[in-house]
């Protein structure tokens, strides 16, 4: 059965034949591509209105944290550490024996350069640790050489 149809562009009444029900054509009046409807019907393709999308997250839901912002599995785990912390704190450790102790300076050097540029790495404890030792060996290691060297030139 035909129903009546109004563009909704220019306005202009029209009866349209039942078999062209929810196709698109152009409206004779102003020539624009409208979808022959009667009124007050929705197309059958178009989702209800005002229902949220089905893959939306809540609105409430807090992003997942991640293991390294626990600072109780910081202090198991060396997870979220920079390399370079890790490895400053193990030389400084070392530096007693005085070898290890400019590797500590470098690599204590090179952890907080890291940390600077990724915020989300953790360490800075190790990396002080790793300078100040390092630090204190590479001082003793250059007055042990100085004195040897001392040494040598008045043993001659």
């Amino acid at each position: 059965m035909p129903f009546p149809f109004t563009c909704p562009h220019c306005g202009k009444q029209t009866v349209v034949p039942d078999q062209y029900y929810g196709q698109s054509g152009s409206c004779v009046g102003c020539g624009q591509v409208v979808v022959a409807l009667p009124p007050g019907a929705t197309p059958p393709f178009a989702p209800p209105p005002f229902a949220p999308p089905p893959f939306a997250p809540p609105p409430f839901a807090a992003p997942p944290r991640s293991i390294g912002d626990d600072a109780g599995m910081r202090l198991l785990l060396p997870v979220g550490r920079s390399g370079w912390a890790i490895a400053a704190g193990y030389l400084g450790l070392f530096s007693v024996l005085l070898l290890p102790a400019p590797l500590a300076v470098l690599c204590g050097i090179l952890a907080i350069r890291d940390m600077n540029k990724h915020p989300d790495r953790h360490g800075m404890g190790r990396a002080i640790f790793g300078l100040v030792l390092g630090g204190l060996g590479t001082i003793l290691l250059v007055a042990m050489l100085v004195g040897l060297l001392i040494a040598g030139i008045k043993g001659r």
